[in-house]
């Protein structure tokens, strides 16, 4: 039986690889085969090398207090290969008021910080007294914020760490898609400070056990990447598939047929395949999609995504007068700024830049500055130079200058995402054998391909039995 793979990104590559492993242990005969519009392979995973900075195209690594990544390197055999980020990457920044705030990461260190005003504090106290939502629409994170936290702890906490994650608008994200944890505390426990509460011997537990416990100033777990970049982990998926890759091959349709599917190549040819797996982006699923099955293709151009510009300075560490002893920061949208916020990626992970120099990532653009994509380079880097001088105090001219484009970056999960998945599946049903995965469903984070991947093979592998019975 062949299994056809469209997308050769992250999320192609590990289902390809979890089909291949779960199909030789069940004994199971499956032929795979990759088509990758591109030439190259890795998707928005690309570590670029140059004049010895070491910049990232898209996303710069994964969290390791989820085992499915870290499995999969496993799997590989380049866990000796990772690179944990260094003790500055727990030190994360919020620019407000003229000035970066060290995010608190317990009860004392908040109540000193002057990131939230005390009226924002005794509004944040408050939580406990509000009663959890029970209602049936899906509520956007603004709304969660203001309900459960107030509008200062939305602007100043929760904005900010959604246009970090997602390049996302709050007012129209949602609360279960996005942060289904979250969500899932709520409804639990009744608020998040009563599931703290709640869940505090549990972490007590796991310190005295030497497991590593969330900070309240940052998602839990340690940064992980690859000395030569997070590049490493596709570059190594596409050397262990054992199928046909077919780069340079895009697909322009998938038209079902009688036990299986056709796929229509741009180049004018025809393959055809039992089963169909798209791990491309939901937009370019529904152009594949278009002529056969319309109302599937509407739904997933229904899925928005957010454009990004990546920029990428290289100075000699002389040029900078501030510690460069942390992340990097976030900027509320209410500050008025350019950018997003900026990595201090040279502190995060070593080899990121030349002895003796320093790399800074700044992300501009996004759902609530979606103009910035069009800027021409020249403005795209005074923009980001004006907000570097502003916040940073850093005068000097780059060194070293990259500026990554990305029209469609991240996938939006607004309001009604899941209602979306739930059409998906169901008009799927007429169509046995076609399955889809990747960002734009059920998570943006790179631990949550790679565990859409595992769940995805399986999935393949339930249907291959059951039309062999």
């Amino acid at each position: 039986m062949r299994v056809a793979i469209i997308g050769a990104g992250i999320s192609g590559l590990s289902t390809a690889f979890a089909i291949e492993r779960l199909a030789r242990e069940a004994g199971l005969d499956l032929q795979t085969v990759i088509f990758e519009k591109k030439e190259r392979t890795g998707g928005k995973i690309h570590s670029i090398q140059e004049e010895g900075y070491l910049c990232e195209w898209g996303p710069n690594g994964f969290l390791d207090n989820k085992p499915m990544t870290l499995e999969l390197c496993d799997r590989l055999n380049i866990r000796g290969q990772l690179a944990r980020s260094n003790d500055n990457a727990r030190k994360r920044f919020i620019y407000s008021e003229g000035q970066l705030h060290r995010l608190p990461e317990n009860g004392p260190s908040f109540l000193k910080s002057p990131l939230i005003s005390w009226p924002g504090k005794l509004r944040l106290a408050c939580e406990t007294l509000i009663p959890a939502y029970r209602g049936e629409e899906d509520e956007t994170l603004a709304h969660f914020a203001r309900r459960r936290l107030g509008e200062e702890a939305l602007d100043k906490l929760i904005a900010p760490m959604v246009s970090g994650i997602f390049a996302g608008d709050p007012e129209t994200m949602s609360l279960k898609s996005c942060f289904p944890r979250i969500h899932q505390l709520e409804q639990e426990y009744g608020g998040l400070i009563k599931a703290m509460v709640k869940l505090a011997k549990k972490k007590k537990a796991e310190r005295k056990a030497g497991k590593v416990v969330a900070s309240a100033a940052g998602p839990g777990g340690v940064l992980t990447s690859f000395v030569g970049g997070i590049q490493e982990l596709t570059d190594r998926l596409q050397e262990a598939v054992t199928g046909e890759l077919r780069t340079g091959v895009g697909v322009n349709g998938v038209l079902p047929k009688q036990g299986g599917f056709e796929l229509h190549l741009e180049d004018g040819s025809i393959e055809e395949a039992e089963v169909v797996v798209s791990a491309a982006p939901a937009y370019a699923l529904a152009g594949m999609l278009e002529e056969s099955l319309p109302e599937v293709a509407q739904t997933l151009k229904e899925i928005p995504y957010a454009s990004m510009n990546v920029v990428c300075f290289g100075y000699a560490r002389e040029q900078i007068a501030r510690d460069l002893d942390g992340f990097g920061y976030l900027i509320p949208r209410k500050e008025g700024r350019h950018t997003l916020g900026t990595l201090w990626d040279s502190s995060i992970f070593p080899n990121r830049a030349p002895e003796g120099h320093v790399l800074l990532r700044s992300m501009m653009g996004g759902a609530t500055n979606p103009g910035a994509f069009d800027l021409a380079e020249t403005e795209v880097k005074s923009r980001v130079m004006e907000d570097l001088a502003t916040i940073m105090g850093i005068k000097a001219e780059p060194q070293f200058v990259r500026i990554f484009r990305h029209r469609r970056a991240i996938p939006q999960y607004v309001a009604g995402h899941a209602n979306k998945l739930l059409a998906l599946d169901e008009r799927l049903k007429a169509c046995p054998g076609l399955f889809f995965t990747g960002n734009a469903y059920f998570g943006v984070g790179l631990n949550d391909c790679v565990n859409a991947s595992n769940q995805m093979a399986e999935k393949v592998l339930a249907h291959v039995r059951a039309t062999k019975v």
